[in-house]
């Protein structure tokens, strides 16, 4: 209220997304989504709701892929509003990738498997979290396992009665900051997650990725990535993990957009905006935009 801004850009799916945008629509600001239209078609994640609710409130829809313009489409939001504009954290990732590959990494082995656990219906469920450790104990064999423990995740932990740690083979890290993690990413033999943006991370990278979930918002990690969604079926994830040991890498493609330009066309989007002000029929140079 005190900036007047002609447009909120509001990201991703958690709790501040869809608060902002609801703000926003009962003030009369004009909202602009950037990652809308992705869908796990699964209602018992908060962050589904997050994402379906702010599509609707929002005036304008930057999607990352091809799918997140059919959702959008097929839940009536006018192809008007909707901009297929590519991937903002793959600008990101391009950006940051030469200080990544300059990143050394202490003591960092030869071949390793990189874990990532944090979401609730995985972490919380303890017997499927001892299971899980006692799985990547088992991969640790074939080779080492880093495993940077999200704050939750850790908390689960200490209600599981471990494997004693091989500290040569199974690591279990403090998390670590985007760089040195996106220096592992790259590096890694096989990435196992249960995060979205890794999944896209990794795709962008060429790093086999093993999602530990029964569905994903970022199909085209899928279909044209490197990712495959391996459930919570720890066998499974052995399974995978013997294929690649063995030298069977799943080989994905970069999708389109995702050339480390999406905030550009952002940009040049929102300049051509319209706004409420008739005298003013686009968004000028010194229009304001906030960010949330």
């Amino acid at each position: 209220m005190q900036q007047k801004p002609d447009y909120v850009l509001v990201y991703g799916d958690v709790n501040s997304t869809v608060a902002t945008a609801l703000v926003c629509s009962k003030l009369g600001i004009k909202v602009a989504h950037v990652e809308a239209g992705l869908r796990s078609f699964d209602r018992a994640m908060p962050e589904e709701i997050n994402r379906l609710l702010t599509d609707q409130l929002s005036d304008l829809l930057f999607t990352p892929s091809e799918d997140g313009n059919r959702n959008l489409e097929r839940e009536g939001v006018s192809t008007k509003k909707v901009h297929l504009v590519g991937n903002v954290m793959v600008d990101t990732l391009i950006e940051m990738l030469p200080e990544a590959d300059n990143h050394i990494l202490p003591n960092l082995p030869l071949r390793f498997a990189l874990v990532t656990l944090h979401r609730p219906a995985n972490v919380d469920n303890i017997a499927w979290l001892k299971e899980m450790l006692s799985t990547l104990h088992a991969i640790s064999s074939e080779m080492a396992v880093l495993f940077p423990v999200h704050p939750r995740t850790r908390q689960r932990m200490s209600e599981v009665v471990l494997l004693a740690e091989n500290k040569n083979r199974l690591r279990l890290l403090e998390p670590l900051p985007y760089i040195s993690f996106l220096a592992l990413q790259k590096r890694a033999e096989v990435v196992i997650t249960d995060s979205g943006g890794i999944q896209e991370e990794t795709t962008y990278l060429g790093t086999p990725c093993l999602t530990v979930r029964d569905n994903t918002e970022r199909p085209i990690t899928v279909d044209m990535g490197t990712n495959i969604l391996v459930g919570t079926d720890t066998q499974r994830l052995k399974r995978e993990i013997e294929r690649i040991v063995s030298g069977e890498k799943k080989k994905g493609f970069i999708p389109p957009l995702w050339d480390g330009n999406t905030s550009k066309r952002i940009a040049e989007i929102l300049i051509s905006a319209p706004t409420e002000d008739h005298h003013r029929p686009s968004l000028s140079a010194s229009a304001k935009v906030a960010v949330v």
